[in-house]
């Protein structure tokens, strides 16, 4: 059994594309897939990182332990809230969420939930990164 993190990126365009590379070339990570908005580019850097191509980021539920957030930011909110809620740690790009009272409601959920959110959960992956 591996000690590695599940791990997946929503929204893999220019930010997106970088974070997934990390993850797949860390070792503390297993890159389980990526997923976009736009199916064809999903499958463009599944297909270039040899990884699985979502479409829905609820069909990663119970396949991951984190993801990270890299889509645009009016869709920050509702989609780190899904994975919250579902236990899963999140890496949201900046800025977390598109307003302060989203974000506050996120990390209150998040703390309810005990999952990570934004550096904290990014330590998890990085131990000695500050």
């Amino acid at each position: 059994m591996s000690n590695k993190l599940r791990g997946a990126v929503i929204g893999v365009g220019y930010l997106g594309k970088f974070h997934a590379q990390k993850y797949k070339n860390n070792p503390n990570v297993e890159l389980v897939g990526v997923c976009d908005h736009f199916p064809a580019q999903a499958d463009k850097i599944a297909m270039e990182l040899g990884v699985k191509s979502f479409h829905k980021p609820q069909d990663l539920i119970g396949h991951v332990d984190l993801v990270t957030i890299a889509a645009s930011t009016l869709s920050h909110f509702e989609l780190a809230k899904l994975f919250v809620e579902n236990g899963v740690h999140v890496n949201v790009e900046k800025p977390i969420t598109a307003t302060v009272q989203q974000a506050e409601e996120l990390l209150a959920l998040a703390e309810k939930k005990e999952c990570e959110s934004g550096r904290r959960a990014y330590r998890k992956i990085q131990p000695g990164d500050q």
